[in-house]
């Protein structure tokens, strides 16, 4: 048989192969419903990326399917985490946006209650790389410590900053804060979600909390006109955001080379600060159509001009890109990684 004749038959035995594996990945999600998991209450920043994404994604997925968001706060996210990885079904009809604090824990191995191993999860990609973003430390204009140097005073008024349910996210920001920059803060723990959080410092029951500006932005604009909250610093930053021009960024007030490498280990996921996965196990040909409709998703112009007037900064990474940040803490210095490990390890005992 002559070989062009030999590869016309490969290449016509091949297309069928491809065309159906196309279609079976589509013929699965027609009429389907994938219901995507948040780790958070509503109205925060987690939630909104969610349901912006939800609204759009459908259109990428072969066969259409509907999507539905569903909230299930607690822990921090670590909840919703536990259940993607160990409960939820494996087929591509469930995906979550994971917390992204969880990728540090899982690796410094520090808390029991973590059941998954982050790396392992199906990295769709993150909606924000925190490009055009920044984790603020906002506190009420009435309270009694008004500045960095208030903050750091020896003997001076504790700053009571409202931190999330189990402690996680807002509460090892906390932790990491005060053991890096020396400031006197006092978590104010419980709180279900970024809502409840907002609530506490309209009714006095903390001085302030961490939020970035982008939540800010979409839910809480007319917090950051002067006068309404001050701003002591912003982290996750490695030079000034600039509608923060005047504000240090942690590294800035970082008095040592320990601290600044705490600050900059802790800053490594919100690189990642929006990632959705699915579980472990999905097959191959639906975790490629998932990921495919992420990136499509935002470079979607009705995606994008949704964002926009959210006032959410969409600045995408891939589920490369999510591998990338994920080895990036893996290969910290061992001595950073330590002295985290021990510092998050003793913020249960206080």
């Amino acid at each position: 048989m002559p070989a062009r004749w030999v590869m016309s038959l490969l290449a016509a035995l091949a297309l069928p192969a491809t065309a159906a594996q196309g279609a079976s990945v589509a013929d699965f999600y027609k009429g389907r419903q994938i219901n995507l998991i948040v780790g958070s209450g509503t109205g925060g920043g987690y939630d909104a990326y969610a349901r912006v994404l939800a609204r759009h994604i459908g259109r990428h997925i072969p066969g259409n399917p509907s999507i539905v968001v569903q909230n299930m706060p607690g822990a921090g996210g670590l909840r919703a985490a536990n259940y993607l990885y160990n409960v939820a079904p494996k087929d591509g009809t469930t995906i979550a946006v994971i917390a992204h604090d969880l990728a540090l824990h899982s690796h410094l191995g520090h808390n029991p209650n973590i059941q998954f191993d982050f790396p392992k999860f199906i990295w769709l990609g993150s909606s924000s790389s925190f490009a055009d973003d920044a984790y603020l430390l906002i506190v009420r204009p009435d309270a009694v410590v008004k500045s960095v140097e208030d903050a750091r005073r020896p003997g001076g008024p504790p700053l009571l900053v409202a931190a999330s349910t189990g402690g996680a996210g807002t509460g090892d920001t906390t932790t990491l804060i005060r053991e890096a920059l020396g400031f006197n803060l006092k978590p104010v723990t419980g709180y279900r979600g970024s809502s409840d959080m907002f609530l506490a410092i309209d009714r006095n029951e903390a001085d302030g909390r961490f939020t970035a500006l982008s939540v800010l932005q979409a839910t809480r604009p007319g917090w950051l006109k002067q006068g309404a909250m001050r701003v002591l610093f912003q982290f996750a930053r490695a030079t000034r955001h600039p509608l923060l021009a005047d504000v240090p960024t942690a590294r800035e007030l970082a008095q040592s080379d320990i601290a600044r490498a705490l600050i900059e280990l802790g800053e490594i996921p919100y690189f990642i600060d929006r990632p959705f996965a699915a579980p472990p196990g999905l097959p191959a040909d639906r975790a490629k159509a998932l990921q495919d409709a992420f990136v499509a998703t935002h470079q979607d112009a009705r995606y994008l001009d949704e964002a926009r007037k959210l006032m959410i900064d969409v600045s995408p990474v891939d589920a490369e890109g999510v591998r990338r940040a994920i080895e990036r803490i893996q290969a910290a210095p061992a001595a950073a990684l330590d002295h985290m490990r021990k510092l998050l390890a003793n913020r249960g005992s206080e």
